[in-house]
């Protein structure tokens, strides 16, 4: 893949990754008849600092910071303004974000484990884990364009 087209689809997740957060992950309720609350990562960490300050520390740690000073340096290195020697710290900070998109399944598999409510999964979960994906993609292709000296 071509550098101009990894820095287009990098460049696109500084838009994609802030749209991930407020969509809705999955939508919960109690009881099968009342309505599902939707939920995505902002209002989970919302909630999660009334309950749990520390978790949702982690969890925008993750979620949202992880992310997007990965994506943020590599756009950096991509435009030459950082070493190319970031580039191992800014993929193993990418691996931290993939935490967050097993901790969300394995949520929604404990809720309907549960049977006391309903959790459907919604289209932000989706697109969280695209995002995600996309990113591992642009970090592997940036690693092998500096490996055969193709980039700077």
């Amino acid at each position: 893949m071509a550098l101009k087209s990894l820095t287009l689809l990098n460049l696109a997740l500084l838009v994609l990754f802030p749209l991930s957060w407020t969509a809705p992950l999955m939508r919960a309720g109690l009881l099968p008849f009342f309505a599902l609350d939707e939920i995505s990562i902002l209002s989970g960490i919302a909630t999660l600092w009334q309950e749990d300050v520390l978790l949702a520390i982690l969890i925008a740690l993750f979620a949202i910071a992880a992310p997007i000073i990965k994506t943020l340096g590599l756009t950096l290195i991509h435009f030459g303004q950082a070493p190319k020697t970031l580039l191992n710290a800014f993929t193993v900070m990418g691996k931290f974000a993939m935490a967050d998109v097993f901790l969300i399944a394995l949520y929604i598999l404990l809720a309907k484990g549960v049977g006391l409510g309903r959790v459907e999964t919604a289209w932000g979960l989706w697109l969280f884990t695209a995002c995600i994906l996309a990113s591992l993609g642009v970090s592997l292709a940036t690693s092998a364009l500096v490996k055969r000296g193709a980039l700077g």
